[in-house]
């Protein structure tokens, strides 16, 4: 009677500790049909084990090349924990240390303050305290493709100026990670692309994730970015035949399959199976709340979350009582999502190749309560309409303006604003008349085309591309020192992706249109 008391213990124990597969599967499959999704691949691993894999959808929607475990999918800013695992292994080999000045490896290096210049340190780079305001820069990385370089992006630091103090506040962004790569092959002694193969991918056995230049043929299985039309999913900015080597690489230009991610989440929850990868102390550093967060009014209520951290390419919360280490990847049409609870041992994957974010959060916090909250029986359902409530106030609160009535503005009316602009960072672009109307292009962002627009008193850019979606009012002013003219740009809507970093543009006319 005593054995069968302690096996019924057991088996009641080892039924808690498994995730219910059947309500699991039910909530991948009401995400994917409820947000109309191209493709999505979900996958969970349990105390060093695959416990659960799902895959549906298509790579191309209407294609019929079905998504699969060894899809590849692009991570977005997964890639920074990625980053920052070669920057570890770096620190492991004794060729830097987190603390060394960034300037050692990069003599090149220069912020807006001299000082900061000075007192930048390897760490900074990874946990989002430089002072610069969110997502400064970006648009330098995206949207791709660009003409923009890594030296490009070195140099053009120096022009963006603070919203913070150095170190005082959190204020995502993505440029200092592209540092961080250029800092980890000077250290390294390889080209980051390199550096990622030898000190990730080979050792860990990563077989299918991609890094720099690939043949998208030879590689095959590349799941396409989506976004949603009235029509249904339409691929947007299709890989060619060699997919380049972006410079957004070590922020966010990685891309893995689902079985690789699981690998890579086995790594990291189970430290034992691969003990010479990784030293404890780096791991501990990887994993250390080096730069506290706020904690959102949705953390609190969903998840009674008390604390909120970035540690290297990692942030870190409670959920529930439980430790919680997690990312997210936002690329136009494609979204990632990397959920770690390692006091559990386990970690939950979501690769989506269309607009996932709501997909992603709904059922990221679906799968998380499974863990973290078995006692609950949250649903889909249930947090999407949680969701919709809370960007409807949102919506409320900060409403888009109405530019339905707008009409292409003529070259007369612009014309005492016409002309060639540089911003010291971004570089040149011509608003020039062509026709009946005038054109704004980017020099080195060909996607930034559009034709000039009027909107009662203001003036806005319709991009020639939809998958550019977040227009900017144009707002012109004399300058004062030369008087010629000035241009800034704003957000339409004031939700727009905050990579589409306008605010931080301070162009000035350098000549007339020809």
């Amino acid at each position: 009677m005593r054995l069968l008391w302690v096996l019924a213990i057991l088996l009641a124990h080892t039924a808690k500790a498994e995730p219910a597969g059947i309500e699991i599967d039910s909530a991948v499959q009401q995400t994917f049909d409820r947000y109309e999704l191209p493709g999505i691949a979900v996958g969970i691993i349990r105390d060093g084990e695959i416990a659960y894999t799902r895959t549906l959808g298509e790579l191309q929607a209407g294609s019929g090349e079905k998504i699969d475990n060894d899809t590849l999918f692009k991570i977005a800013s997964n890639s920074k924990a990625m980053t920052a695992g070669v920057l570890a292994r770096l620190v492991d080999a004794g060729k830097l240390k987190w603390d060394d000045p960034v300037t050692k490896y990069l003599p090149q290096f220069r912020m807006h303050d001299p000082w900061v210049t000075q007192q930048m340190q390897v760490r900074d780079l990874l946990i989002h305290n430089s002072g610069l305001g969110l997502g400064a820069g970006d648009l330098m990385l995206w949207p791709e493709p660009n003409r923009f370089t890594r030296d490009d992006i070195i140099a053009g630091l120096q022009h963006l100026k603070p919203t913070h103090s150095f170190r005082a506040t959190y204020a995502y962004d993505n440029l200092l990670y592209v540092v961080a790569g250029e800092v980890a092959a000077a250290a390294g002694g390889a080209p980051y692309e390199e550096l990622v193969k030898r000190e990730l991918f080979q050792p860990l056995g990563l077989s299918r994730c991609q890094v720099g230049e690939w043949n998208r043929a030879e590689v095959g299985n590349v799941a396409q970015p989506h976004m949603r039309t009235p029509l249904g999913n339409r691929v947007i900015r299709e890989d060619d035949e060699v997919v380049p080597n972006v410079t957004s690489m070590a922020a966010g230009g990685i891309r893995c399959s689902l079985d690789d991610m699981l690998t890579w989440m086995r790594m990291w929850l189970s430290p034992d199976a691969t003990p010479a990868w990784l030293s404890p102390a780096q791991r501990k550093a990887v994993w250390t709340a080096h730069m506290p967060m706020p904690v959102s009014a949705r953390m609190r209520a969903w998840d009674n979350s008390h604390f909120s951290a970035y540690g290297y390419g990692w942030r870190l919360s409670d959920v529930d009582g439980a430790w919680k280490v997690a990312h997210t990847g936002t690329l136009a049409g494609m979204y990632s999502s990397v959920i770690l609870l390692p006091d559990q041992r386990t970690g939950i994957v979501i690769l989506i190749n269309g607009e996932g974010e709501a997909a992603r959060t709904v059922l990221g916090q679906v799968l998380t309560k499974q863990f973290t909250a078995p006692q609950s029986t949250p649903t889909v359902a249930y947090y999407a309409e949680l969701l919709d409530r809370e960007r409807a106030g949102e919506r409320a609160a900060k409403p888009k303006a109405d530019t339905r009535h707008r009409t292409i503005a003529s070259p007369r009316a612009l014309a005492a604003w016409t002309g060639h602009y540089r911003d010291p960072w971004f570089g040149d672009v011509s608003l020039c008349p062509q026709g009946d109307r005038v054109r704004f292009v980017a020099a080195r962002s060909p996607m930034l085309a559009g034709t000039m627009m009027r909107v009662d008193e203001r003036w806005l850019v319709d991009w020639d591309d939809d998958s550019v979606d977040a227009e900017p009012w144009l707002h012109f002013a004399a300058a004062k020192a030369s008087g010629d003219a000035g241009l800034t740009l704003s957000h339409v809507d004031p939700d727009a992706d905050f990579s589409y970093d306008y605010a931080d543009l301070d162009f000035h006319r350098t000549q007339a249109c020809r």
